[in-house]
């Protein structure tokens, strides 16, 4: 691929401002700085830096932030900061979005992507998704609340019961919950509907996607092809 064509693959501007970078010596390969906008370079397993920035060629985009409180996960907020902020101007430019939504005052694991075909993977309920949520109540759980959120409630949009994949509790005023669904509010209106109420929530998973690797709050990562892989994996059967 040009490297032209390639810097504006990965969302450094448009293809007069991405031959622009290299003219003016600010792209390096392997070291070296690289000023041909029409060299032709190899993608595949491709480090490359602009301005000093490190960067790392995706066909698409799939990133790992570890969200903060405090901010929207919209393109368009109202109240609050757009996560939108928290990723590099290259990102944002290509035009990634999340990967479903977490309120302003949730933390933890939020997936955004520029491939459409792959948010609708991760976001349809048929797909089975697991969402590991931390919830810290207002009031004691007990096992009546667990079995409950197992054998599932009903919400005031939708007659149907939905249930917790997985439920229990974690401490005197916690639960850990596992979810393939995505309804609004979903984890603060179930734990509503069995008396108690949501006081502080955190993702701490999505699919095979944790944040074990210790990435603090507003930080983000490139997910590899190898976590790629495991988190559209079809589920075992039974």
């Amino acid at each position: 691929m040009r490297l032209d064509d390639l810097l504006f693959s990965q969302g450094f501007g448009t293809r007069r401002v991405c031959a622009g970078l290299a003219a003016a010596g600010q792209v390096r390969i392997g070291g070296a700085v690289v000023t041909d906008p029409a060299l032709d370079v190899a993608t595949e397993g491709l480090a490359f830096e602009v301005g000093g920035q490190r960067w790392v060629w995706q066909a698409t985009a799939l990133v790992l932030l570890h969200k903060p409180a405090g901010y929207e996960c919209s393109q368009k907020p109202k109240h609050h900061p757009s996560v939108m902020l928290l990723l590099p101007a290259p990102l944002r430019t290509r035009g990634v979005q999340p990967v479903g939504r977490l309120d302003q005052d949730t933390t933890g694991v939020l997936l955004l992507t520029d491939d459409g075909g792959l948010l609708h993977r991760l976001t349809a309920p048929r797909h089975h998704v697991p969402k590991v949520y931390e919830v810290t109540t207002a009031r004691p759980v007990d096992d009546a609340q667990v079995r409950r959120l197992l054998d599932g409630v009903v919400l005031d949009d939708d007659p149907k019961p939905v249930r917790a994949e997985g439920c229990e509790a974690t401490g005197p005023n916690a639960l850990r919950l596992t979810l393939v669904q995505g309804k609004y509010h979903q984890v603060k209106r179930m734990v509503a509907a069995v008396g108690n109420h949501c006081e502080g929530l955190h993702r701490s998973a999505f699919g095979a996607l944790d944040l074990a690797d210790g990435l603090a709050p507003g930080q983000w990562r490139f997910v590899t092809d190898a976590e790629r892989a495991a988190l559209v994996a079809r589920p075992k059967p039974g």
